[in-house]
């Protein structure tokens, strides 16, 4: 944990707290709005150690001192919460935000998609949204993406993603209304899944 680092040893936040923040913000919409399509993160976040860019810029534009956030694989939550206030989660499914730089660990049991906080059908909003810091957005196994926001099915290929990820995203799509959403990141990309996308082989298998 990094909570007692110095605060003179902390990354800062936003350079433009406000415009920075509802600029990361639209882009994030956009992403969701256009499921599997990779949308460039505004490069408003500094460099923080073990995060990408568009990994920082999503969290000091989402957290806030009412959205615990789970750290799998990094730890930045002092530098967070300096700037945002934002609580480390106690547990996976107390989490509104899970940050995962190591995406290998969500092929972990205890560690996978149904463990964190995925709403009810009554409160579908009360899920966690994971951020998942991958090497690359393509290079992986081609997969089809299909449903709302999609015209037609896309095909998506984010490299880095544990064995058997998608049978996780296949079930929680399954779980819909509730089920977690998704944002991929790399370097100063994202690609946002909503629980609504389908996603399958994009050999048709």
């Amino acid at each position: 944990m990094n909570a007692a680092a110095p605060m003179d040893d902390l990354p800062p936040g936003l350079a433009d707290p406000q415009g920075g923040a509802q600029a990361v913000f639209r882009a994030l919409l956009t992403a969701l709005s256009r499921p599997a399509a990779a949308v460039p993160c505004p490069a408003v976040a500094p460099e923080v150690p073990g995060l990408a860019p568009a990994a920082a810029a999503l969290l000091l534009a989402l957290a806030d001192p009412e959205t615990p956030v789970w750290w799998e694989g990094a730890d930045a939550s002092a530098w967070l919460r300096f700037h945002s206030g934002a609580p480390v989660a106690a547990r996976r499914d107390a989490a509104v935000f899970a940050l995962v730089v190591e995406p290998a660990a969500l092929g972990r049991a205890g560690a996978r998609l149904a463990d964190f906080a995925l709403g009810t059908d009554e409160a579908p909003e009360r899920s966690t949204t994971l951020i998942v810091q991958l090497p690359a957005l393509e290079g992986g196994t081609p997969m089809r993406a299909s449903g709302p926001g999609l015209a037609a099915p896309v095909t998506l290929a984010p490299a880095g993603l544990p064995d058997g990820f998608w049978a996780q995203w296949a079930d929680n799509h399954a779980r819909f209304p509730s089920g977690v959403d998704l944002v991929l990141v790399a370097g100063d990309a994202i690609v946002g899944l909503p629980r609504t996308t389908r996603v399958s082989p994009a050999d048709g298998g």
